[in-house]
């Protein structure tokens, strides 16, 4: 009996041992971190799936110019916001410069895709039927706005509403790659002179 107990202690450290060294081989390390960073690119690529790199530049018909704006057309500043991978930190050209209310919204895409919390900016410009009265948070609307896929026709709710001037910005994302063109928006709180 003593014996049976021996080889049962034995044959189950073994046993540990064996699962312990496959658990901690380098393709497993390597496949463990690899998920991982798959894992997280994917997280971080679906959060900005579908933004669209670069715009036309176009905006609405009644988006009145700013007057006297921080930053003047031609100017640069530094990018402080981070609504897109490599955009923090950016030396940005400002390509257009307008007084309006600016909004963070909730909206389910057109595509069925999943639901975008908090996205900024809409301007009030973008929103469907809006005056110029600024838009109470909780307000459901349908945006006009065609920043993302799946944006234009969605219905949204006002999460926030901030009075300012907002920028349209070039620049080269810090991550590398090729330069945004006419990304819109940057609010003014957002950018910061360049030293």
């Amino acid at each position: 009996m003593k014996r049976n107990k021996q080889w049962i202690i034995i044959f189950g450290t073994c046993l540990l041992l064996l699962l312990a060294a496959c658990g901690n081989s380098p393709e497993n390390k390597n496949s463990g971190e690899n998920s991982g960073i798959k894992t997280q690119e994917k997280t971080d690529a679906s959060a900005h799936e579908g933004h669209h790199k670069s715009g036309s530049g176009e905006v609405p018909e009644n988006l009145k110019k700013a007057e006297n704006p921080t930053y003047k057309v031609g100017s640069h500043a530094i990018i402080e916001a981070d609504h897109m991978e490599g955009m923090k930190g950016a030396k940005a050209t400002i390509t257009g410069a307008y007084d309006t209310i600016a909004y963070t919204v909730t909206y389910k895409p057109t595509t069925g895709a999943e639901e975008v919390k908090n996205h900024k900016w809409v301007i009030q410009e973008e929103i469907k039927n809006a005056d110029e009265a600024p838009l109470e948070p909780g307000t459901e609307v349908v945006l006009e706005a065609n920043h993302m896929d799946g944006m234009k026709g969605a219905t949204a709710t006002i999460d926030s509403a901030e009075k300012t001037t907002v920028y349209m910005v070039d620049f080269v994302p810090t991550t590398g790659g090729e330069e945004i063109k006419n990304h819109k928006w940057v609010t003014e709180s957002e950018l910061s002179p360049v030293d």
